[in-house]
């Protein structure tokens, strides 16, 4: 497949698939360029995690969001991969890409919040410089989402089917349990509050959507002025102007005006020998005349 091709399959691809190609290369990007400059992954990504302290933060702005699309580990990107690709379906099947990425990158900021307000908030959780990475937040939105805007919906696991509620509460329910035996220097508490921090976006934003307030409006506006800012503007067509030989065709009933071109037609001609037929030769102007008689040299 030429290069051609991979860019017109990605272009025409929908937003899931787009999302699971653009996480898994930087995921290659940063393992490849690991081995390649002999260093870790993890220094490669330093400059676009979620840091948790403040001062990192300000300085790091824009890893409140870039985090979401980092991965440690093969299993860590397929996993989140996966789900979201299961569960995006469903999201995509009732409601535009448009609003399936909010939700998305609203998700992955929900959650990147709530990682860094709890790690600045409980001192047990403060021990030390401390980062943030992954599609989970984002993913578990997307999940919790759907799970609450069309609970009784079934999905497949393996031998039997399980409503998307119960998917969604068990998810939750894995991370709640999980949280309190969780290391603040070697477990993952800072990725399971974030998870929390996604799921929480994406039931509120089910439960106002049906109530009619869509919460990421406003997110949908921005994402149109930004996209518009990148798009090239549209030239205003230039008029070519013709300039013609006119002359004046008189009747007894009423009087218009035609353009004759340079060039004979033989609408033109038959319309001068209509006058010639009604009114004699000696009735046309001197511009007809000379019209028909290069006309006859034309031809």
């Amino acid at each position: 497949m030429t290069t051609n091709n991979l860019s017109y399959q990605f272009r025409t691809a929908n937003v899931i698939i787009k999302l699971i190609v653009i996480n898994a290369i930087l995921f290659l990007i940063a393992t490849l360029g690991s081995w390649i400059f002999e260093t870790t992954a993890g220094d490669i990504m330093q400059w676009f995690v979620l840091p948790s302290d403040l001062g990192a933060l300000v300085l790091q702005v824009w890893g409140i969001l870039t985090y979401s699309f980092l991965h440690f580990g093969f299993w860590h990107i397929f996993w989140n991969m996966l789900i979201l690709y299961w569960f995006g379906s469903f999201v995509l099947n009732l409601f535009t890409e448009k609003r399936f990425l909010t939700i998305y990158l609203l998700g992955a900021i929900a959650g990147g919040t709530l990682f860094v307000i709890a790690y600045n908030t409980f001192p047990v959780l403060n021990q030390g410089a401390g980062y943030l990475i992954g599609a989970s937040a984002a993913v578990l939105a997307i999940v919790i989402f759907i799970a609450t805007y069309t609970p009784n919906a079934e999905v497949r696991i393996i031998f039997f089917n399980v409503k998307l509620w119960q998917v969604g509460l068990f998810m939750v329910l894995m991370d709640l349990v999980q949280l309190p035996n969780q290391s603040p220097i070697t477990g993952n508490a800072g990725g399971m509050i974030a998870h929390l921090g996604g799921a929480a976006f994406g039931y509120l934003y089910a439960v106002q959507l049906k109530k009619g307030n869509d919460i990421g409006a406003w997110f949908e506006k921005m994402m149109d002025g930004l996209s518009n800012l990148f798009k090239p503007k549209k030239k205003s067509p230039l008029r070519t102007v013709h300039k013609s030989k006119t002359y004046t065709k008189t009747t007894t009933k009423k009087t218009t005006s035609k353009k004759y071109t340079k060039t004979p037609s033989q609408e033109q001609i038959d319309a001068i020998l209509d006058k010639i037929s009604k009114s004699g030769y000696d009735s046309l102007t001197k511009e007809e005349k000379d019209f028909l008689f290069k006309a006859g040299k034309e031809e």
